[in-house]
C-alpha cells in the first residue's frame, strides 16, 4: 500500500494551515496542533524539520512562531514530504547499500520506476497554494 507517514499528514497539514493564513504573522506549534488535535511535542518536531529544509521560518520571542519562508505557489507537496521522509519511494530496489538482489532477474524493476516517476512529477506539480484552491 502507497502511503504517507503521519509526520508527512501532519507536515502538510501545518503547511497548509500557515498557507491559509500567509501574510497574516505566525502561529506557534501549540497553535498549529490544537487546530489538528495533534500532539504538540510532535507538531513542533515537524515544524523544526520543515525550518532545517528551508520550507518554513521560526521567529523567537512573544510574537514568535513560524511562517512560511516563501509563498504557497512556490511549496509543493514533494517538498513537504521529501522535508520529512526523505525521497518518494514505491519500491526497495535501490537502498543504501546498492541494488536489491534481484535486479538482474526483475522484471517489474523499469514499470515500477516509471510508476514512482509519475508519482514524484505529480507532488512536485502539486503546490501548497493549490491545496488550499
Amino acid at each position: 500500500m502507497l502511503r504517507l507517514s503521519k509526520k508527512s499528514d501532519y507536515g502538510l497539514m501545518a503547511v497548509n494551515h500557515l498557507a491559509r493564513h500567509y501574510g497574516e504573522g505566525s502561529f506557534s506549534a501549540r497553535d498549529i496542533a490544537a487546530g489538528y488535535g495533534i500532539p504538540v511535542g510532535l507538531m513542533a518536531k515537524v515544524l523544526q524539520r520543515l525550518v532545517r529544509c528551508g520550507l518554513l521560518r521560526s521567529q523567537h520571542g512573544s510574537n514568535g512562531g513560524y511562517t512560511l519562508a516563501r509563498p504557497p505557489e512556490f511549496i509543493s507537496a514533494l517538498d513537504v514530504i521529501h522535508a520529512i521522509d526523505g525521497p518518494v519511494m514505491i519500491t526497495a530496489c535501490q537502498t543504501v547499500r546498492g541494488e536489491c538482489v534481484q535486479t538482474p532477474m526483475c522484471t517489474v524493476k523499469e514499470p515500477l520506476r516509471k510508476v514512482n516517476e509519475r508519482i514524484v512529477n505529480a507532488l512536485s506539480a502539486l503546490s501548497i497554494a493549490e491545496i488550499n484552491a
